[in-house]
């Protein structure tokens, strides 16, 4: 017998307030560490906020790199004089 795990299917007001406070700033990451590690929540809501914070990790990532480049080329055009 395989060991299956079910979970509540989440409705569309549950997801739809989900959105919504995941949209506030800093509320919105705080919660989805809470959501993402907490314990007693939904596996589905948990995994969705995993993923997320895996895109905003690569988001940020993606936007330090910019950053370096951009001051990178700033101060070595600066340089050039």
């Amino acid at each position: 017998m395989e060991n299956q795990q079910t979970a509540a299917v989440l409705s569309t007001k549950d997801w739809v307030l989900t959105l919504l406070i995941s949209f506030i700033p800093l509320v919105g990451i705080i919660m989805l560490f809470v959501w993402a590690f907490g314990s007693t929540e939904n596996p589905n809501k948990s995994n969705w906020a995993k993923a997320i914070l895996i895109w905003y990790a690569i988001g940020f990532v993606f936007f330090i790199f910019l950053w370096v480049t951009v001051i990178g080329a700033l101060v070595a055009s600066r340089g050039s004089y």
